[in-house]
Formats: C-alpha cells, sequence, structure tokens
C-alpha cells in the first residue's frame, strides 16, 4: 500500500460545482484503478491524499501534475503505509467552503490563513492531523 500527499493551487477559484465535479471524475477513475483517498478543497487550494498499489498512485499523481487545473503542486508525502487510511471511500471530498463562522475561526487558529482562507498544511502529520479534524465536522 503506498500513500501519496500533495498540495497545490487552483488554476482559478474553486466552487462548490467545480469541486462536485473534481469529486465525481476522481470516484470514476479511481474506482477504474483501485485508489482510494481524500480531497480537501478552499476556494484557492487543494489537499489531496491517495492510497493504493505504488504504481498505480504515482501514475495518477504524474497525470495530476499535468492537470491544467493545478499548479504550484508541493509532494508532501509519497511512501509505503502498512494501512489504508481512505480505505472506505474513492475519494471522500472535503470543501471548506461556507463553512459556519464558529468553525471557520476554530480551524483558521489551529493551522492558520492563507489568502483568506483556512491554510492547508504542507506537512505529512499537518496533513493527517487536518484530515481528522474536517472528518469530524462532515463524517458522513
Amino acid at each position: 500500500m503506498h500513500r501519496i500527499i500533495y498540495k497545490s493551487t487552483a488554476e482559478g477559484e474553486i466552487d462548490k460545482e467545480t469541486f462536485r465535479d473534481i469529486l465525481y471524475t476522481s470516484v470514476q477513475m479511481n474506482r477504474k484503478h483501485g485508489i482510494t483517498g481524500a480531497l480537501i478543497a478552499t476556494r484557492k487550494y487543494y489537499l489531496q491524499f491517495l492510497e493504493g498499489e505504488p504504481e498505480v498512485v504515482e501514475k495518477t499523481y504524474s497525470s495530476i501534475c499535468k492537470d491544467s487545473r493545478h499548479k504550484d503542486i508541493k509532494l508532501i508525502a509519497s511512501r509505503s503505509v502498512r494501512k489504508a487510511l481512505f480505505s472506505q471511500w474513492r475519494m471522500r471530498g472535503f470543501g471548506l467552503f461556507d463553512l459556519n463562522l464558529q468553525t471557520e475561526k476554530r480551524l483558521k487558529e489551529k493551522y492558520g490563513e492563507e489568502d483568506g482562507s483556512i491554510y492547508l498544511p504542507e506537512d505529512e502529520s499537518g496533513a493527517l492531523a487536518m484530515f481528522e479534524d474536517v472528518e469530524m465536522i462532515d463524517p458522513s
């Protein structure tokens, strides 16, 4: 089992419709290739987790790097893992749009701000902690 975590800047603003479209496409492609994961997005940034067989995850990440919707891609982690964290989801999505003010304030206090949005961490432990935090907000 291999896991890749990366952060990227969106080419344009990410809105709910764009986010839903990306999730739909990701679920279809990931089902076909046996990949699981999660995607967290603000209006400007993506933080994505991909898990699966090493060669398939690497190939998927390589195609994402060529996708014109992403720029400034930062690889946060790429390593073998004993256990999948995202095995129940082909692609679980967390759009950090229109959060209630208290939740947004709490996340900004913990992680900081970036371009007016919640800062998405650029280190593995921070990224995993954020996933746990946003999953508690929306555990579905």
